[in-house]
């Protein structure tokens, strides 16, 4: 019986593991799904927030502060 998994490695221990598995013929890896995910917080933010000028900026958080 076969299965096809998607797994997140979450350090290289852990793909070592997995590539002696596959030496052993338990699984197979497909070397095109493997590659590095980035996640980092910058990339979650990454174009969130829309050019404004400073003036509009600072008008923001002078309501936020309610001032």
């Amino acid at each position: 019986m076969h299965y096809t998994v998607i797994v997140d490695v979450l350090g290289d221990k852990a793909l070592d593991l997995l590539r002696s598995l596959e030496n052993m013929n338990v699984v197979r890896l497909h070397e095109s799904t493997l590659q590095m995910k980035d996640t980092s917080a910058i990339r979650f933010l990454k174009g969130k927030m829309t050019k404004q000028p400073i003036e509009e900026v600072e008008r923001q958080l002078r309501e936020l502060r309610g001032k």
